[in-house]
């Protein structure tokens, strides 16, 4: 099979281990009152995120910057696609502040594909990273970048700021990268990888399941990942945000991911999370 097929699967069922509680309490009230007043993105909210209230109830966020409109089209994700803004150089000391108020001390940092920019938004992304090093001096970061199409002096700009973990996310297999991210490429994504850690770079990066790949597609996959530097890996079911979006070809059980974590420790990664509701920041504190 060559293709995510949509035949029959309107009548898949989410299974009990994806159901989640509904985001309560004092702490995930006080974060999405920060997000909502200094108008910042978040990539919880904009992804739909099944940890949203697990994470903000634990006082942490990953903020999306360059604002919230993207100019790919993955077929999974449910940021919206269009025409973006101008960029708001007034967002990095946003960020930076949020991050303050809500002493943060591990912070994640995304951002929007903008293809639009010949810089392709890498200047905005040191700018942020600096302005939250000068507010949060004791703060780490992760930063979960764009390939920047790329072109490499725009890599090489988030190289030389050195965040504390730098992810790009190769979200699936190969064969169904056209599909599933249309206007990236599996091979460039894996080149953005080893220059990161040609760079020094703690390399981090996510694949989804349940698209219709296979298992020896996925353990492949495994091993391109580290072959090509990377210390850290998540493992994620895949959940169709709308109906406009690819379908859930398959809810994997929580034993499959297991068994995909002990397959990619013994290929020699250091760190891998894989559980349905694993997504590319959950636990990032962790991976420091």
């Amino acid at each position: 099979m060559n293709e995510i097929s949509t035949e029959g699967l309107a009548k898949i069922r989410k299974p009990e281990w994806l159901k989640v509680k509904l985001p309560i309490g004092e702490e995930y009230k006080k974060v999405r009152n920060i997000v909502s007043e200094n108008k910042l993105h978040t990539i919880c909210e904009s992804g739909n995120c099944p940890n949203m209230g697990e994470c903000w109830g634990a006082g942490t966020a990953t903020f999306m910057i360059l604002g919230n409109i993207c100019t790919r089209s993955c077929g999974f994700c449910n940021v919206a696609t269009g025409k973006p803004k101008p960029v708001d150089l007034k967002e990095p000391e946003r960020v930076a502040k949020s991050m303050q108020l809500m002493r943060i001390k591990h912070g994640v940092i995304t951002s929007v594909d903008r293809d639009d920019l010949k810089d392709g938004g890498s200047n905005l992304w040191v700018e942020t990273i600096k302005k939250i090093r000068e507010l949060n001096p004791n703060t780490t970061l992760e930063t979960l970048i764009p390939d920047f199409k790329g072109e490499w002096d725009n890599l090489q700009r988030i190289i030389d700021v050195a965040p504390e973990i730098v992810s790009h996310n190769l979200e699936t297999v190969r064969r169904l990268t056209k599909q599933v991210r249309i206007q990236a490429k599996y091979d460039r994504s894996l080149e953005v990888l080893q220059r990161l850690k040609a760079g020094g770079m703690r390399v981090k990066s996510g694949i989804m399941l349940g698209l219709g790949e296979t298992e020896e597609e996925v353990l492949e996959t495994l091993q391109d990942l580290k072959n090509a530097g990377c210390e850290i890996i998540t493992i994620g079911q895949y959940l169709q945000p709308t109906p406009k979006h690819l379908p859930v070809v398959e809810f994997v059980h929580p034993e499959k991911f297991a068994f995909y974590k002990k397959k990619g420790l013994e290929m020699g990664i250091a760190y891998i999370e894989s559980g349905p509701l694993v997504r590319s920041s959950y636990h990032a504190e962790r991976h420091i």
